[in-house]
């Protein structure tokens, strides 16, 4: 399994295109968004949103609940056709290469996608398609662990896959180093691109209690685990449920969504600055 440049994620796409394999496993197993997060993207609009990278839908559906009209880009069609049997229209398209065909937007979002665009293109890009004042809003949910999950993971990997970054455990307390790479290669596509004014970052602290199942359930839908042969896929579920057995069964995550934002400018010149509230904290959820 090759490496993924912490500086170029965007030329692995075959990893993207990976979890096409189970979409409906994708669907049911992936966390959700905080709904602080898309309250304030939303900003007490009802906004014309384009949700790149859109999967299954999860993101979109979270917008259209709140009043938004939604539109998909999802390069892969068995996440696309997920995501229709879902409710959600996509097309089938790199966000690179998609014609919005004239169409604008006042969000262009990405939640758990925008790494695998190239960061300035897609944000020169999201420039052009967003009316004055819109908003591009990319983020990601960054889970930190219990030690004893993470440590069994990276051990699964060390044995079926010695070559795999995932063979390396995190130190606890620090998932969102781990993350800083892609919010810094975000912030900076937006501040090399014109039309969008400095990017910000927002952060929401969460908390999701998962049962065992529930985790093995997610975990085949990580990239890393998507492009295992199916024997080594097995091993790693393996341990890390034995794992989860140790600790009772269940266990919580601790969750950031972490945003990079900016705002289009209007007419070349500066979009206002809006203060910046810190984190919301959603309630603590049970999932399993």
């Amino acid at each position: 399994m090759p490496t993924i440049s912490r500086n170029e994620p965007h030329r692995h796409r075959q990893v993207a295109e990976s979890f096409g394999v189970d979409a409906e496993r994708y669907d049911r197993a992936r966390p959700r968004y905080p709904e602080a997060l898309v309250d304030r993207i939303v900003d007490g609009g009802a906004p014309a949103v384009l949700d790149v990278g859109c999967g299954t839908g999860i993101a979109a559906r979270q917008f259209r609940a709140a009043g938004c009209e939604v539109l998909g880009v999802e390069p892969d069609a068995r996440m696309a056709q997920e995501a229709g049997r879902l409710g959600i229209t996509s097309e089938v398209a790199t966000f690179e290469g998609w014609d919005p065909a004239g169409r604008r937007y006042d969000v262009v979002a990405a939640g758990q996608a925008w790494h695998w665009v190239d960061p300035v293109a897609g944000a020169a890009k999201a420039a052009r398609v967003l009316r004055p004042g819109g908003r591009l809003a990319v983020f990601w949910n960054v889970p930190e662990l219990p030690p004893a999950v993470t440590a069994a993971f990276a051990e699964a990997y060390r044995r079926v896959a010695p070559d795999s970054p995932m063979a390396v455990s995190a130190a606890p307390g620090k998932a969102e180093e781990g993350y800083r790479p892609l919010l810094d290669l975000a912030a900076d596509g937006m501040r090399r691109a014109d039309g969008l004014d400095a990017p910000q970052e927002w952060r929401f602290a969460w908390e999701w209690t998962y049962t065992r199942d529930a985790w093995l359930d997610q975990l085949p839908t990580q990239g890393s685990l998507t492009r295992l042969p199916a024997e080594r896929r097995v091993e790693v579920l393996a341990a890390v449920g034995a794992a989860v057995d140790t600790l009772g069964g269940t266990f919580t995550a601790r969750y950031a969504t972490i945003a990079v934002t900016a705002r289009a400018t209007d007419g070349g010149g500066r979009a206002e600055a809006r203060r910046d509230p810190g984190h919301a904290d959603t309630p603590r959820r049970t999932h399993g």
